[in-house]
């Protein structure tokens, strides 16, 4: 197998990654001291001065004026943006917008392209998913009791939602509620367009996640509807198929997370290497790195991000080459491989950092915070590994 990148894609990845480094690892303390709202107008110039580069949206469409990138290669410009909490909404590509840019290029009519794809795509507004709720399990997206009525022409909704990443600030809700709740448990849901602005629909707050507070496109939401009323044409897509559109939104997304968190992995690592390097532990200039307990934990690290890199990279060649229900156990098992991965290398890079680590003088605090729920979020690792198993059972059992 070719392991080697064509000219071309090496340049296009390292032009985001030389960006990322250079003008938006530079503002992190701002960000970690004051968060995002100091830093918006910044942020608005940079996503003005990333466009004019042509290197705005690698996952949007040309027409849309994206980059167009294939899976794989958009992989590789998540692993650089996620060098940096700014990288991806800085290059229009953040959660949950380039999700929902790809839901409503695939399934939203004309006047739905017109309205909110157009405006999506160019950065101008922002969306947020609502699928999750507080009393049902997350894992299995069946189990919904947001309801959305049809009568006469227009869909009422009623229900509650939570962990509606960037809800705070959002124009659009793209909503997965149940719409025919005697139909089989795979089609009860139907998405709904849901404009934030409309009576009945509700921000109720922001929820704090280990003490902290989220705002704007940091946040996590928790969002109401009571008796909400959008026109029946907000329908996006089939009635009856949120689940099948919930599953083409996720599949290719897991391949973007996972390789945002080893862009994340690997800045842990260089972190680390420098603090190990530069810490003196002893009178007589003793440095952590000649700790061989320290080297060991960089050695296992370098190896493990290696690992999951190649089966991310594999497990987007097999998406692309033979769909994403034949590649759906690679899927699953980088989901909850990477996760781990994730985790040890923050966890090991912030000890290597001792109380410098949990503070927020560095980025460890904040990826160590933000990326614990990596093993939560798009199906608990868990699932995924019974998932895997059930089906290796089933094909190597006899």
């Amino acid at each position: 197998m070719d392991f080697s990148l064509d000219s071309e894609t090496e340049a296009l990845v390292t032009r985001y990654r030389e960006f990322v480094d250079d003008r938006l690892v530079p503002l992190e303390p701002q960000l970690l001291e004051q968060g995002i709202e100091p830093l918006l107008g910044t942020i608005a110039d940079l996503r003005g001065e990333v466009q004019g580069l042509g290197l705005w949206g690698p996952n949007l469409p040309r027409e849309y004026g994206g980059r167009g990138l294939d899976l794989l290669t958009h992989g590789l410009v998540s692993e650089a943006l996620g060098r940096c909490p700014l990288g991806h909404y800085v290059f229009g590509c953040n959660a949950p917008d380039a999700g929902n840019v790809e839901l409503l290029h695939l399934y939203a009519n004309e006047d739905q392209k017109r309205a909110w794809l157009g405006p999506l795509a160019r950065g101008e507004i922002r969306s947020c998913f609502g699928m999750t709720e507080s009393d049902n399990s997350g894992a299995n997206p069946l189990m919904l009791s947001t309801t959305a009525e049809l009568r006469g022409d227009e869909w009422v909704i009623n229900g509650r939602k939570w962990f509606t990443t960037g809800a705070d600030g959002a124009a659009l809700c793209i909503l997965m509620a149940v719409t025919d709740p005697e139909a089989p448990p795979h089609r009860r849901a139907s998405m709904i367009l849901v404009p934030t602005d409309t009576p009945g629909y509700r921000l109720r707050r922001n929820t704090p996640i280990m003490g902290h507070v989220g705002k704007d496109l940091f946040s996590h939401g928790e969002i109401e509807f009571e008796d909400c009323r959008v026109p029946a044409d907000n329908l996006l897509g089939p009635r009856e198929e949120g689940f099948k559109l919930a599953q083409a939104r996720l599949g290719p997304g897991r391949i973007h997370h996972c390789m945002r968190w080893l862009g994340i992995c690997q800045r842990s690592l260089e972190l680390m290497v420098r603090r190990a390097d530069s810490r003196e532990i002893s009178p007589e200039g003793r440095k952590l790195s000649d700790s061989d307990l320290i080297r060991g934990w960089i050695a296992e690290c370098a190896a493990e991000i290696k690992a999951a890199r190649l089966m991310v990279l594999h497990a987007a060649w097999r998406i692309e080459h033979a769909g994403a229900r034949a590649a759906r156990d690679d899927v699953s098992m980088i989901k909850f491989y990477v996760a781990g991965v994730l985790q040890r290398v923050v966890d090991r890079a912030l000890q290597v950092h001792g109380g410098l680590g949990v503070t927020d003088y560095t980025v460890l605090a904040w990826y160590y915070r933000e990326e614990r729920a990596a093993r939560i979020y798009d199906g608990p690792d868990e699932v995924h590994k019974l998932s895997v198993a059930r089906r290796l059972l089933k094909t190597l059992a006899g």
